[in-house]
């Protein structure tokens, strides 16, 4: 039998390549970083992130914080990554990687919390999109209570945009959970003093609504972003979507009133088509490739 080799000309393209003063390449592919915890049900979490940015049009890069035995109904086990394993992914995405936006999801403690804040802080990415995560779809604890104040003053003061459901709004600001559109307008004062630059209140929870609510507040203006509601038991990860939707989305360039828009849009469809996949017995995933998946040209 013969074998033969193939050679292939790896020499990067001038036309879709530049290298910069830092270093780095820019691509025209935006890169985006998930910081979050793996689910091995692949519904939520950095699986979901990750197809959440491809589906989306970026490029996905990740840093692991933690390893969740998890399918689609429950959380049985949770491993917090070492703090050093933590710190090193994220020192070998910035250094190499033109990373252009971040998401943050599940951080499991205060010290993995204060080692991404620090890292944040050193690189300064352009975007920062914080989803704080606190509680899975099954109602299974993902943040331990001692570290909702870290998030709180380490790492919320520096995002973009903070997009809390309704438990997490009210974790975040002591309140009780809202039961009423008026009620979550009232959060929302106790929710910009905790410094993000724009929050996504989302009302996903408000069931007894036709219509999902979510409320957008900004520097200067606010808006209420009504949706559809679907009949469907199948919303697993749908905040760590939404987030990473809109973290891809901004860094394409959009505005953030428009990434938000783009990313309300792309979870409303991929929970409309949530029922064509039947994953699991319990909370099944959305439908990230609604427009086509699994073709390969």
């Amino acid at each position: 039998m013969t074998h033969s080799s193939i050679s292939k000309d790896l020499t990067p393209k001038a036309s879709t390549l530049q290298h910069s003063a830092d270093g780095l390449i820019r691509t025209n592919t935006p890169i985006v970083l998930t910081i979050a915890g793996s689910d091995s049900g692949g519904g939520a979490g950095i699986q979901a992130d990750i197809k959440a940015m491809s589906a989306t049009g970026s490029f996905a890069c990740s840093v692991i914080t933690a390893i969740t035995s998890q399918n689609t109904q429950g959380v049985s086990a949770i491993f917090p990554i070492p703090l050093e394993h933590v710190a090193s992914q994220l020192d070998a995405v910035f250094t190499d990687l033109n990373i252009v936006a971040v998401k943050v999801g599940m951080l499991a403690d205060s010290q993995i919390i204060k080692v991404v804040a620090d890292k944040i802080k050193q690189y300064q990415p352009k975007h920062l999109v914080i989803d704080p995560v606190m509680v899975a779809t099954s109602g299974d604890l993902l943040l331990e209570n001692a570290a909702i104040t870290t998030l709180k003053q380490e790492l919320i003061p520096l995002a973009d945009i903070i997009t809390p459901n309704l438990p997490e709004g009210a974790a975040l600001t002591g309140k009780p959970v809202p039961e009423s559109e008026a009620e979550m307008q009232d959060m929302i004062e106790d929710l910009r003093a905790l410094g993000a630059k724009a929050i996504l209140l989302k009302g996903g929870h408000l069931e007894k609504d036709e219509n999902s609510n979510d409320l957008l507040i900004l520097p200067t203006t606010s808006a209420v972003i009504s949706a559809k509601r679907f009949p469907t038991k199948n919303t697993h990860g749908t905040g760590c979507t939404l987030s990473s939707a809109i973290a891809s989305f901004l860094a394409q360039g959009n505005t953030l009133p428009e990434a938000v828009d783009l990313g309300k849009q792309y979870i409303s469809r991929a929970i409309a088509h949530a029922d064509e996949l039947q994953v699991g017995q319990g909370h099944g995933p959305v439908n990230h490739f609604f427009a086509g998946h699994g073709n390969v040209r």
